[in-house]
């Protein structure tokens, strides 16, 4: 399974995310992001947008923004 979550130190929406993948056992890389959202030119460029968190499911062909429904899609899909 190839997850790669992008997130930001420190912010909440983005624990809420970690504590779901981690609450279900899924494996995941951690891409930690600029503060600034002028600095976040990656995430930009896989998801179109420099807010977070983003995660992206390569196996699945998804990526998604919004903690509520990323962890909706962890619960769902994923777990």
């Amino acid at each position: 399974m190839s997850i790669t979550l992008y997130a930001l130190d420190g912010c909440p929406y983005c624990e809420t995310v970690h504590d779901a993948l981690a609450a279900n056992d899924i494996a995941y890389e951690t891409v930690w992001v600029e503060a600034l959202h002028s600095e976040r030119n990656e995430v930009k460029r896989v998801s179109g947008q420099r807010s977070v968190p983003v995660l992206i499911d390569d196996d699945h062909g998804v990526t998604m923004a919004e903690s509520d429904n990323i962890v909706q899609y962890v619960e769902r899909t994923l777990a």
